[in-house]
């Protein structure tokens, strides 16, 4: 039976729900990034360490990309979100902890995969933390050593050790007296990366840098100068840089401690993080 009202195809399309999609750009970064941990995990399990830790440090710069290019390409989405938490669990949490097994912790027998194990756990519970405490953390901060950060150290230290044709199974002499076996420096830096994960210290997180302003031509010199250090000794600059990244969170810890400052970064309201879409 007809109505007498007639629906335009103009009018069906507009009431006619449309298709969610995807967007690209900041997913094809993400993605990379994930790939860069996998390519990690395969080189160290045909024994190149060297390859291996280059594959996280090129998974760490496409990961620190992928969200500023959806902030400034005005493409952030739910999906994006939850795709970077997983991605960074394999690329910094997983590939990280594999590559150390396989280099020099399986010589410990079971207290090289407890240490691994740790170092996983806890790049797990500090990405949760991480989504759930996004509205309520000082944007300023991270809450936690990130795990990119993380991964960096304990990849900065395989790739420094190696490009020096030490092996995890060696054992070196510090301060040209005492010696140690490399196996249990690298079991003492997952143990102490992963906890400084879920750790309440402060570390810059460099988000409050507006990439788009104008800056003095001074800034500019000083990235080239920095980049030329890099090429000097990319093994040894990189590991000075996250060595010190990660000590900086502590010094902060302490000096706003010592001032009587609030050291968590967390904000003091009370209410709850909003944990809509966080599963």
């Amino acid at each position: 039976m007809h109505d007498g009202t007639d629906t335009s195809p103009a009018e069906l399309a507009l009431t006619k729900p449309r298709r969610k999609g995807i967007y690209i750009l900041p997913n094809l970064f993400t993605l990379a990034a994930l790939f860069g941990g996998f390519y990690g995990i395969v080189m160290a399990m045909n024994g190149r360490f060297h390859e291996a830790a280059i594959g996280i440090f090129c998974a760490m710069v496409l990961d620190s990309l992928d969200g500023r290019v959806a902030r400034m390409t005005n493409t952030q989405s739910a999906f994006g979100e939850q795709m970077d938490s997983l991605c960074d669990m394999v690329s910094f949490g997983a590939a990280p902890a594999i590559i150390a097994y396989v280099w020099a912790l399986k010589d410990l027998g079971r207290w090289g995969w407890i240490a691994a194990f740790v170092y996983v756990a806890c790049a797990s519970l500090r990405l949760a933390r991480f989504n759930v405490n996004t509205a309520v953390v000082d944007k300023r901060y991270f809450q936690g050593l990130p795990s990119p950060a993380a991964a960096a150290l304990v990849m900065g230290l395989v790739w420094l050790m190696t490009d020096l044709n030490i092996a995890g199974s060696d054992t070196i002499v510090i301060l040209g007296a005492i010696e140690m076996k490399v196996r249990w420096i690298m079991f003492a830096f997952a143990l102490l990366t992963g906890l400084t994960m879920v750790t309440n210290v402060p570390y810059y997180s460099f988000k409050d840098v507006n990439m788009k302003k104008s800056v003095p031509f001074a800034v500019i010199v000083l990235i080239a100068l920095g980049i030329a250090a890099i090429n000097i000794d990319p093994p040894t600059v990189l590991f000075g840089i996250f060595v010190a990244y990660g000590l900086s969170g502590y010094v902060i810890y302490a000096y706003r401690k010592a001032k009587g400052l609030q050291t968590s970064v967390i904000a003091t309201s009370k209410d709850e993080p909003d944990e809509r879409g966080l599963h």
